[in-house]
């Protein structure tokens, strides 16, 4: 029997990068995953890779109706969530002074914001049956403090806040929520901005030599989506290669 047989999951910002590697590992691993993404293109290709009943949605994670919409599919098609991995956000490279609070805002609506969002609405249903894992994808930019990124590195550094607060409200549900930290990592998206050219810098700051991949990500994720992680939780676990040691 596979790890994560017979359990529902949604995966936002899942049409490409870490999140599709996500979905993908988590539907090898026996889940059944809702692919949630503003691009639902891309997201109904990611899709058809998970097989089975795995389905897209088209989502905004800051717009409530959206969120509200895609768990209202959920219990149709299902009766029931089992998995949420909050991965939908925007990475920029924007310095301080370039940074308005237009941008802020645009950030952190998605990040943190939507974040909330995903999570009220998807533990009101695992508290339904006593059951749930809530894995947010952080960042070890919060731990670096990155130039370029303050926004980001703010929003990220809330969503670390809020893994901890959140595990201790739905611990008595047989809830647990943990972040997994990602480090530099060669997505589409990272290799299409600015970010692309720090890779050898990382590296060489890295326990580990060479550049992480979204299937570098993914298996920790669905580790702390399995019931091997049913004692872990309100837990953060870097994953960049030993870029930053705790």
């Amino acid at each position: 029997m596979k790890p994560l047989e017979n359990r529902i999951a949604i995966v936002t910002g899942a049409a490409q990068g870490i999140g599709a590697a996500i979905a993908r590992k988590l539907a090898a691993d026996g889940a059944t995953v809702a692919v949630a993404d503003v691009n639902i293109a891309a997201a109904t290709k990611v899709a058809a890779e998970c097989g089975g009943e795995s389905f897209a949605f088209a989502t905004d994670v800051a717009e409530e109706n959206q969120v509200a919409a895609l768990h209202a599919e959920v219990r149709k098609r299902f009766g029931r969530l089992d998995i949420l991995v909050n991965n939908a956000a925007i990475v920029p490279f924007t310095a301080w002074d370039d940074t308005d609070f237009a941008e802020w805002r645009r950030i952190h609506r998605v990040n943190l914001d939507g974040a909330f969002l995903m999570s009220k609405a998807s533990s009101e249903m695992m508290r339904e049956r006593q059951f749930g894992r809530i894995i947010n994808i952080c960042s070890n930019t919060i731990f670096a403090g990155t130039p370029n990124m303050a926004a980001y590195v703010a929003s990220k550094g809330g969503i670390l806040g809020f893994t901890r607060a959140l595990a201790t409200e739905v611990g008595q549900f047989n809830i647990t929520v943990n972040a997994v930290t990602p480090g530099l990592t060669a997505t589409e998206g990272v290799k299409a901005s600015p970010h692309n050219n720090a890779f050898d810098f990382v590296e060489s700051l890295q326990a580990l030599k060479g550049h992480g991949t979204p299937e570098d990500i993914a298996p920790a994720v669905a580790f702390l989506a399995s019931d091997g992680a049913r004692w872990i939780t309100g837990q953060t676990i870097n994953v960049d290669g030993g870029h930053m040691r705790h």
